[in-house]
């Protein structure tokens, strides 16, 4: 591709009231630097995303900016010798969509230390269909599975169950076999998640309990999207050598907690970090989710944009309103 031909990107910029999105062209001279060029094929919607397309100070660093945690799509050239034109290949966190330009763009330049090849049994689309979020909830079903809960050990639970990482992180567990409670505050979609693999769907209400420092011992598990109270509530319920991951905050960053649960009971809260998980894990991860892990979401649970559609859907999920995953095409 020629350096000077222009391509569709959304672009955030400093305007008097703050910070606005907007699609420009741009050309790869004004890309950041980076070893290989990517042609975008889809990327996907996530809160982070949505945040950045105000510039928001927490998770852009400096303006203008490119949104877009994730990406995926083909080579168009390399520095690299690992990666070769043609090839398709993913992105997921790192500073993608942060502090380095993302994939709401027909091309991105990345380190190559940040790009991984396609695994076997995936598409670009499919990759994009998890995306941070499956990234995200693959490592929250792990945490689980590494902390001792099985299947037999009783019901889990999923706070924030229509995000993309909770629809997920759903489908996945159900696929291996746990009894899986969805919590979701949109009873409108209630059945969805039951059609997912939930045994059973409750309101957010299942998760507002009282401040005592231990409630009832309920869930052999926890995957908690949304922070704050909700979490405090979880690991406060769980059964003893209990485990719950945890990957959000959208609730709130406070944890209103006493160390009975730990010193009590012996549970585990562990936090998943996707943007910086180091290369072995992974590629372990991405094997999982091409193999033994795969799940296919149905098409009600998955939508498409181009940038031109996009604002209307960050709108929709800054307003609570967002369900399922929505891919993002650049190159429409």
């Amino acid at each position: 591709m020629d350096v000077q031909e222009p391509f569709p990107a959304m672009v955030v910029r400093e305007t008097a009231d703050g910070a606005a999105s907007r699609i420009e062209e741009l050309t790869l001279g004004d890309l950041p630097e980076g070893g290989v060029v990517i042609r975008v094929e889809y990327s996907s919607l996530n809160y982070k995303d949505a945040l950045a397309s105000q510039g928001h100070p927490g998770v852009v660093r400096s303006l203008p900016h490119v949104p877009g945690i994730d990406c995926a799509g083909e080579v168009v050239s390399s520095d690299a010798a690992e990666f070769r034109p043609g090839e398709k290949v993913l992105v997921t966190g790192y500073d993608l969509g942060s502090g380095a330009w993302g994939g709401y763009s027909q091309y991105v330049r990345v380190p190559a230390e940040w790009v991984v090849a396609m695994p076997d049994g995936l598409t670009p689309r499919l990759a994009m269909v998890y995306g941070t979020a499956g990234f995200t909830a693959a490592q929250c079903v792990q945490a689980l599975v590494r902390g001792g809960v099985e299947p037999a050990d009783g019901p889990v639970v999923v706070s924030g169950a229509t995000g993309g990482v909770g629809t997920l992180a759903v489908a996945i567990l159900a696929k291996l076999g746990y009894e899986v409670t969805a919590v979701s505050g949109k009873p409108d979609r209630h059945d969805s998640l039951l059609r997912l693999g939930a045994a059973e769907v409750a309101g957010r209400e299942l998760l507002s309990g009282d401040d005592r420092p231990l409630l009832k011992s309920r869930w052999a598990g926890a995957v908690d999207t949304v922070g704050g109270a909700p979490l405090a509530t979880l690991v406060r319920s769980l059964n003893h050598r209990g485990c719950v991951a945890a990957c959000g905050l959208t609730a709130g960053e406070q944890l209103p907690l006493t160390v009975y649960p730990f010193i009590l009971r012996g549970v585990t809260l562990a936090g998943i970090d996707s943007a910086k998980c180091p290369r072995a894990p992974r590629m372990e991860v991405w094997r999982l989710l091409s193999g033994d892990w795969r799940v296919d979401l149905p098409d009600e649970l998955v939508s498409e944009t181009d940038l031109a559609g996009l604002p209307e859907q960050i709108s929709a999920m800054l307003a609570g309103d967002h369900f399922g995953r929505t891919l993002v095409v650049p190159s429409c």
